[in-house]
């Protein structure tokens, strides 16, 4: 028999989707069993208990947008207080000096973080390429893999460099052929369409100021070929629809629909700058749009507009950004900005912290197809998040699940993702985090070194 697991008496259980699990749930092999009400206990058997009591127990947190490779370049003097355009020009030229090393040091620490806040799954988005890294997704691979956490990689892509008038410099720039070839290979290699998936991956161009419209296209065929996602930045800034329309003669969501990705199978970066009609029509298309409240934040890029888009019926998930425009990559401080900047767009009122919570756990499953995720429910996979009420910012709180936003946790005490515990007690459970960060560390230093004087 498959060994079971109770965990028991939490102090709340979350389950996403209103089912009383308010005296835990059994966990069998890697997936949820069955939730058990309050004053109930399993109906079949379980071989161990696991005492939640003082815990408030969550579905696993799902980041939907990020930049591993960022982690390497958090508070560089060179890119603070700057927006997008003049921080992204300030960065490519350090970025252009990442070694598969480095990639590997950038993966390992981010997976650490986001698992250590509580998140069991992630979406990165990779698109900085150059003759250090030409294979820096097979990299990622590999240091996903070893730190067991659920990941969609993204193939990024820039082909439209300085010398088109794009924004990229040419050291990063690819042939469109190489991209494309390159993203079939992954795609064969390591997309795992399977529901207790691990590793999938996604196909990423950039943005439309980095990209020609025939990779949008091709890119897209592509992903229609291999039944796989399609993901890019857009409706980022003002900057970024006034480059469309000066480059292109449309609108950024024009753009996308003429090339092909107003489709349920794409999500989108940010949103931020969209109309009343243009938030019709991605919800018409059943597009997706990734919410980054904290790097929006930081980069002053505007306000996203999350009810009006739930109202519409868009598909909105949660994502904390690369981290040069968050410095964290914590998923569980990203919800309680996404409640904070939605409570101020809209009202006290109007965004809740079950609003937020569900934006990180629900919200990001179905924007990255997967199902078996973001809630609790018996069928589903048993990647857990439960976090300690037994800190000073808690005390006195009356309503715990409420106390985890508005309170400010910002680590989780034990997290699981299918079945196996990756954090117990606060700490990675099969990693040294110090080993992880010394590494990281030496990465960062030795990317410093090798940029070009700002």
């Amino acid at each position: 028999m498959t060994e079971t697991l109770w965990l028991r008496h939490p102090a709340v259980c979350w389950t996403g989707n209103g089912a009383n699990a308010d005296n835990g749930l059994v966990v069998e092999g890697s997936r949820i069993r069955e939730l058990v009400p309050a004053g109930h206990e399993p109906s079949g058997h379980y071989a161990h208990t696991f005492d939640a009591s003082g815990h408030v127990l969550l579905p696993g947190l799902i980041n939907t947008h990020h930049h591993f490779y960022q982690t390497l370049t958090r508070a560089l003097p060179r890119a603070l207080n700057k927006p997008l355009f003049p921080w992204l020009e300030s960065l490519y030229p350090v970025w252009a000096n990442l070694d598969d090393d480095a990639i590997h040091a950038a993966t390992e620490l981010a997976l650490s973080e986001l698992l250590l806040s509580g998140c069991t799954t992630a979406a990165d988005h990779h698109y900085v390429f150059s003759q250090l890294i030409p294979r820096a997704i097979d990299v990622q691979v590999a240091a996903a893999k070893r730190m067991g956490a659920r990941v969609t990689l993204t193939r990024g892509s820039m082909s439209f460099g300085e010398l088109a008038g794009g924004l990229p410099p040419e050291s990063v720039i690819e042939p469109e052929p190489v991209i494309l070839s390159e993203s079939a290979r992954l795609i064969r290699a390591y997309h795992d369409p399977d529901p207790e998936a691990l590793c999938r991956i996604a196909l990423a161009p950039c943005s439309p100021f980095s990209v020609t419209p025939e990779l949008m296209r091709d890119t897209a065929n592509l992903a229609e070929e291999h039944d796989v996602l399609l993901h890019t930045h857009l409706g980022e800034t003002r900057d970024e629809t006034d480059f469309c329309i000066q480059s292109h003669g449309q609108r950024p969501l024009d753009y996308l629909e003429d090339v092909g990705w107003l489709t349920p199978r794409t999500w989108l970066a940010h949103g931020i700058h969209f109309t009343d009609d243009e938030i019709r029509r991605i919800a018409d298309s059943g597009t997706a749009v990734c919410h980054c409240p904290t790097s929006n934040m930081l980069l002053g890029s505007g306000h996203f507009r999350g009810c009006d888009m739930h109202r519409a019926g868009v598909r909105v998930g949660l994502g904390v950004d690369g981290s040069a425009s968050n410095d964290g990559s914590n998923m569980i401080q990203e919800a309680r900005q996404a409640m904070l900047m939605q409570k101020l767009t809209y009202g006290a009122d109007q965004f809740s912290h079950l609003d937020a919570l569900a934006l990180a756990t629900s919200g990001g499953a179905q924007l990255l197809g997967r199902p078996e995720l973001g809630q609790l429910a018996p069928g589903k996979q048993a990647d857990l998040a439960l976090f300690s009420l037994d800190e000073p910012r808690f005390s006195g709180h009356a309503d715990p699940l409420a106390a985890l936003l508005l309170c400010g946790a910002h680590r989780a005490d034990h997290v699981m993702v299918g079945g196996q515990w990756k954090v117990r007690h606060g700490g990675l459970v099969d990693h040294d985090i110090q080993e992880i960060m010394a590494r990281h560390k030496q990465a960062a230093e030795r990317l410093i070194r090798r940029a070009a004087p700002a």
